[in-house]
């Protein structure tokens, strides 16, 4: 309880002493900065439903909690979309590939035979301590259980005003680290995605870890993706290119609504992290989970689209596709 009560209050002096985010310097930002610009921002929502929460070791055996998540992000979605239309904000959508599927079902008591078994394991968010990694798989379709399939709201995204981005969150929401998830099957659940991806002539390029589990770098390379998201802890800073290709985006700060803060610090916080953007000249990588309190959904997030849109002769706001392809560009020249 006393960590609940002082943690806002240590967050907020950090903040004011501009500890967080962290500000990466470099002489040569306008490499990373498209002219006329002063910053970047893009903005990644991890599109999940109940695929992201079913082994979370504080929802564990709490399968009602799980759904109801899922229904929240269902829910919540749809407004999204109208305020990104509303200002004109392009959002990439890291998404979890079986919200693709309209319907799936077991073949001999087994859920998608292609993807390898999972092993146990033990993680720093959730672990796995079952036989059957798609054993909460209800192996129905979209409308009996739509907690597990979105192809609904994926093509909702896709008739956006605003030009969004499908990017990839692994089919299952996997463990992606080295050690306890072999090439083998990262492999077998990207191309799931893809596979599934290109039914809608899409093709996948941004991707994010589940739970930041870094890993499998050179099987994301061959597999055809240009880039990854890390969380360092809260940077304002510029992307980072590996020699196998793909640009690494630390992430910056996520949205939802922290208890502790009123809806005016909240406002006050997001709006100064886009001015400490904007002094500095660096790129701001927001996130967030769809599943967001409704207190975010509606009083914040208006408010930190309203003023970005209001920005937008400093800042190129653009989608992580996008963003990657101009620096893939820049850097030839």
């Amino acid at each position: 309880m006393y960590n609940q009560l002082i943690q806002p209050y240590l967050s907020k002096i950090n903040f004011a002493l501009g500890r967080k985010p962290k500000i990466e310097k470099r002489k040569d930002w306008r490499k990373f900065i498209p002219e006329p610009y002063q910053a970047v921002v893009t903005i990644t929502a991890d599109f999940e439903l109940a695929w992201a929460w079913r082994y979370v070791r504080e929802l564990r055996n709490n399968k009602e909690a799980v759904l109801k998540i899922a229904r929240q992000e269902r829910e919540n979605i749809p407004k999204i979309l109208e305020l990104c239309d509303k200002y004109n904000i392009p959002v990439t959508w890291a998404t979890v590939g079986h919200l693709f599927l309209k319907e799936c079902k077991r073949e001999n008591g087994k859920a998608h035979k292609e993807i390898p078994a999972v092993m146990k394991y033990k993680g720093p968010f959730w672990d796995f301590e079952g036989d059957d990694w798609f054993e909460y798989d209800p192996c129905s379709n979209y409308l009996e259980a739509p907690e597990w399939y979105a192809p609904d709201l994926i093509e909702m995204i896709l008739k956006s005003k605003v030009q969004h981005e499908i990017g990839c969150h692994t089919f299952s929401h996997i463990d992606c680290r080295d050690e306890v998830c072999p090439s083998e099957l990262f492999v077998a659940e990207i191309n799931a995605c893809k596979r599934e991806a290109s039914k809608l002539g899409l093709s996948l390029k941004s991707f994010v870890h589940p739970g930041h589990t870094i890993g499998n770098l050179n099987s994301l390379s061959e597999l055809g993706f240009t880039s990854f998201q890390s969380d360092p802890g809260n940077i304002l800073g510029y992307p980072v290119r590996h020699k196998n290709g793909l640009w690494e985006l630390k992430r910056t700060y996520r949205f939802f609504w922290r208890e502790g803060w009123s809806e005016k610090y909240h406002i006050y916080r997001y709006k100064k992290i886009i001015d400490r953007a904007i002094k500095s000249n660096t790129f701001c990588n927001f996130w967030f989970h769809p599943s967001f309190d409704k207190k975010f959904l509606h009083q914040v997030l208006p408010q930190i689209f309203s003023y970005l849109d209001l920005q937008k002769e400093n800042i190129f706001i653009t989608t992580v596709d996008n963003y990657v392809n101009w620096l893939q560009k820049e850097m030839t020249y």
